[in-house]
C-alpha cells in the first residue's frame, strides 16, 4: 500500500518587512488583510504540530497543493525554499503554486525557479525552471503518477482567480495516457477547485471545462486541490460517465478562532491493481481544545 499525506495552503508567517516599492502594487490590500485578519489566525505552532502528526504516520510522499507564501516578496519565496528542505528532499515532497505564489506580475517565475527541485518531473532537465515549460509535471512514485499542473497567476487587486490554459491541458491529457498505460494509479495536483461553485467568481478557476475534458480523455483517478482552506469532497463528472473525486483541505497553518476549519491534511491510502484501485482517505486536523491532531473523518473514495 503507497500512503500520500496531503496539505495546502500553507501562508508562511509572519510577513517580513515590506519596502515602499513592495506594497505600491496589489500587496497593499494583501498586507492590510495579514495585519487585520490572517495574523491572528496563521500564526503560532499550528502547521509544526500538523507536520509532526504527518511525520509520525510515515507516509510514503507528501503533496503541497499552493499557496506556500502570502505576498510572494522575495524575502518570503526564500524562506519558503527553506521551509521545504526542512519538510523533507525534493525526491519525497511534491509541490504546485498558488495564486499567493505569483501574487504580483514575475512573482510566478520567481517562485518557481526557487523551488523548483519540490515541481520538477522525473522526465525534465535539473537545471530547466522556466515556468512556462514546468507545468504540468509527473512524477512516478511506486504505484503513483503524480502529476502536478499550475492555476497560478498575477491578478488584479481583489481577484483571487486561477487559470488553467490549452497548452496544460494538451500535455495534461499526454501524460495522464502515458501513465495508465504502464498501470499507475493517476493523481492530479492543482490549486484552485476545478468544481463549478466551489468558490466565489473572483476566487474561481478560469478553465474548469477544459480541465474536466483533459481528465475525460486521458483518465484520472484523483484530484487534490487547496485555496478555499476547507475540508471538501466534490465528484468531477467526466464525458463518459465516470466520476472523480476531488479533494479539498484546510490551511495547514489555520488555528483557532476564524470561522473557518483548523488546520488538516488528507492521508490517502492506494491499494489494488490498475484493474481495479483501492483509495482512502482519513482527515486529521487540530483539535482546538487539546491542541492536538486528531482523526476527524474517513472517506471510500475508489474501490
Amino acid at each position: 500500500m503507497f500512503t500520500l499525506a496531503h496539505i495546502s495552503d500553507v501562508h508562511l508567517g509572519p510577513l517580513p518587512r515590506l519596502t515602499l516599492r513592495e506594497l505600491a502594487s496589489k500587496r497593499i490590500t494583501g498586507y492590510v488583510n495579514w495585519h487585520r485578519n490572517r495574523r491572528k489566525h496563521l500564526a503560532g505552532g499550528t502547521l509544526e504540530l500538523l507536520l509532526a502528526d504527518i511525520e509520525s504516520r510515515a507516509p510514503d510522499h507528501l503533496a503541497i497543493t499552493g499557496d506556500l507564501v502570502n505576498l510572494a516578496t522575495g524575502t518570503e519565496i526564500r524562506k519558503a525554499a527553506e521551509w521545504l528542505d526542512m519538510v523533507g528532499p525534493p525526491v519525497d515532497v511534491s509541490v504546485v503554486p498558488g495564486n499567493h505564489d505569483a501574487y504580483v506580475r514575475g512573482a510566478g517565475s520567481r517562485s518557481t525557479t526557487a523551488w523548483y527541485p519540490y515541481m520538477r518531473g522525473d522526465a525534465a532537465a535539473a537545471n530547466r525552471a522556466d515556468e512556462a515549460h514546468v507545468f504540468p509535471y509527473m512524477r512516478k512514485r511506486g504505484p503513483v503518477a503524480l502529476i502536478g499542473c499550475s492555476t497560478a497567476v498575477a491578478t488584479p487587486p481583489f481577484s483571487a482567480s486561477g487559470y488553467f490554459g490549452p497548452r496544460q491541458a494538451r500535455d495534461l491529457v499526454s501524460m495522464l495516457r502515458q501513465a495508465g498505460e504502464e498501470g499507475l494509479c493517476r493523481i492530479v495536483m492543482i490549486h484552485h477547485p476545478p468544481i463549478r461553485g466551489a468558490t466565489t467568481m473572483y476566487k474561481r478557476m478560469l478553465g474548469i471545462r477544459r480541465f474536466a475534458a483533459a481528465l475525460s480523455l486521458g483518465g484520472a483517478e484523483l484530484v487534490l486541490h487547496g485555496h478555499t482552506h476547507l475540508n471538501t469532497l466534490h465528484w468531477l463528472d467526466l464525458k463518459n460517465g465516470r466520476k472523480v473525486p476531488v479533494l479539498g483541505i484546510a490551511s495547514a497553518s489555520q488555528g483557532p478562532g476564524s470561522h473557518k476549519p483548523c488546520a488538516a491534511y488528507n492521508l490517502i491510502s492506494v491499494a489494488g491493481t490498475p484493474d481495479h484501485w483501492k483509495l482512502a482517505c482519513d482527515r486529521y486536523g487540530l483539535d482546538p481544545r487539546a491542541m492536538t491532531i486528531k482523526l476527524e473523518q474517513r472517506h471510500v473514495l475508489l474501490g
